[in-house]
């Protein structure tokens, strides 16, 4: 395979994950426990969490509970919510209605 063909192979293996808002962090060697940036709380190695930003987490890392909706019809309007973790999208003349949503990226 030539180089130029394993390029674009590469490329479009990441597509998927290129909307997603993850970062890592580099795990220290022998700890037992690491700590959440966002919340200062302690968790143990090999374990997960959601922090208050919502965001899904390990020792390693976090990344975005959520996906952000990009397309939806203009009468309409994104409203995050924090309880959930999740946008919704409603109506803006009548907030009790859902909208349907074509296109989202994340998560």
């Amino acid at each position: 395979m030539s180089s130029m063909s394993l390029c674009v192979l590469l490329l479009c293996s990441l597509l998927p994950v290129a909307n997603t808002f993850c970062y890592g962090k580099i795990p220290q060697p022998g700890v037992a426990h690491c700590k959440d940036d966002t919340d200062e709380t302690w968790h143990a190695v090999g374990s997960s969490w959601r922090n208050s930003a919502c965001m899904d987490c390990t020792c390693s890392g976090c990344c975005s509970a959520y996906s952000i909706p990009r397309s939806f019809p203009s009468d309409c309007e994104k409203v995050f919510d924090q309880n959930a973790c999740e946008y919704r999208v409603l109506k803006k003349n009548d907030p009790s209605v859902e909208c349907p949503i074509y296109e989202s990226v994340g998560k």
